[in-house]
């Protein structure tokens, strides 16, 4: 067992503060830090720290001893790499709008771009990996997201309740065909609208949200002001409009949402764990200056409603488990209060996989067969395959964020 320190992102949609106080540093901080990596990705691997306190990339420990530090169950599934990628992730502004592609489609579309000869670094490539980025997010404070396509009907009323004429024509779109095929011709109309239409849309729909608010309405209000802080950020954006048909979410410390492939997607602010498949791979629909690849995102969006995004979870002692249908990962709480302070507690036991422990509260001490180590706060440990099972003492209320393998 290891200390494991993180490679910090910086994007200017992320926090000066958030993740700099998260990890016990000072704030703010120079540039804004928007995501805390957690893992073994190429892109950005982060170091486990040896007993002298130097450091080695966890890509280059787990190149060494591929058995040990995953498994023989991980790697006959994965082969040498790590599945799974943790991170935390820290937004004062909404992140662009995007989705994830399938497997499938990220081994085709990478391939086709390699065979391009586009490079991976390029700012105008889709795909940086070939895998595709299931993924879970666990809010660590108030947690606001745009995440799935609602039923029809539910924009339906939103676009009526605002009363604004423009968008009658649309609304056919949405009411004469099924769900999926209404969302997708409707989506479809507004992201390759000419651009004097769509401003000219926009501001329409921006004064029908204020004339809501106004009115003291309370039903839309959150979908009314939020459509009001991106039509600000992004003026002429066209997703402004695609907020519209999206579910708006407001979580509370603790809970997760489940975001599979093709499910489109903006993060509007909070600061939150993330766990995904190893991967990189996104395609923006919109809210960004990056680039915004139309027809390859309208390939790989997935336009069935999804009324329900947030993840079930079941308590497993002090474990509280969030259930996913993912197979590269799977993700826990484990809260030590009460009874449980002051002594040593075994952590449930999960296969012979590696882990990834994060302390989101308190100070926990970790204990496996090559020893222990102290996780405050902000602080994280990678477990090998061949270090557990692990047992856990807090002398303070506690909690530690913990990511595994899914098989």
């Amino acid at each position: 067992m290891q200390l494991l320190r993180g490679a910090i992102r910086t994007y200017a949609w992320g926090s000066r503060v958030a993740i700099a106080e998260f990890t016990g540093r000072s704030s703010p901080t120079a540039h804004p830090e928007a995501e805390l990596w957690l893992g073994a990705h190429p892109g950005d691997p982060a170091r486990v720290e040896g007993p002298g306190g130097e450091q080695a990339s966890l890509l280059d420990v787990i190149a060494a001893d591929p058995e040990g530090e995953l498994g023989h169950q991980v790697r006959a599934r994965f082969g040498d790499v790590l599945p799974f990628l943790v991170k935390v992730l820290a937004a004062d502004e909404p992140l662009s709008l995007q989705a994830h592609p399938s497997a499938r489609q990220a081994m085709e579309g990478f391939d086709r771009e390699d065979r391009s000869g586009l490079p991976v670094t390029s700012p105008v490539r889709n795909y940086r990996d070939r895998n595709h980025k299931p993924e879970l997010l666990v809010a660590l404070s108030d947690f606001e997201a745009l995440a799935g396509f609602r039923p029809a009907a539910q924009s339906v009323e939103l676009m009526r309740a605002l009363a604004v004429a423009d968008l009658e024509p649309y609304v056919a779109l949405l009411t004469d065909q099924s769900d999926a095929d209404g969302l997708r011709a409707l989506f479809t109309t507004w992201i390759t609208a000419p651009q004097p239409d769509l401003e000219a849309l926009i501001a329409a729909v921006l004064e029908g949200a204020v004339g809501y608010l106004r009115s003291g309405a309370k039903q839309f209000s959150d979908e009314a002001r939020t459509i009001l802080e991106l039509g600000e950020r992004y003026p002429g954006d066209a997703g402004v409009l695609a907020a519209l048909l999206l579910n708006r979410i407001g979580l509370k410390p603790g809970e997760g949402i489940f975001l599979p492939a093709g499910n489109l997607h903006s993060y509007l602010r909070g600061v939150a764990m993330e766990v995904m498949a190893n991967s990189d791979n996104v395609l923006r629909g919109g809210l960004t200056p990056k680039h915004v690849d139309v027809p390859e995102l309208l390939r790989v969006l997935d336009f069935d409603p999804a009324p329900e995004v947030r993840v079930p979870t079941r308590r497993d002692g002090i474990e509280l488990v969030y259930e996913t249908p993912a197979v590269e990962f799977a993700a826990a709480e484990l809260t030590l209060d009460g009874p449980n302070l002051g002594h040593g507690v075994d952590a449930p036991a999960r296969h012979e996989g590696p882990q990834i422990l994060v302390c989101t509260e308190g100070s926990v001490t970790a204990r496996a067969k090559s020893g222990e180590v102290r996780i405050d706060r902000g602080a994280a440990a990678w477990v090998a395959a061949d270090d557990g099972p692990i047992r856990v003492e807090a002398s303070v209320p506690s909690r530690l964020f913990r990511a595994t393998v899914g098989l």
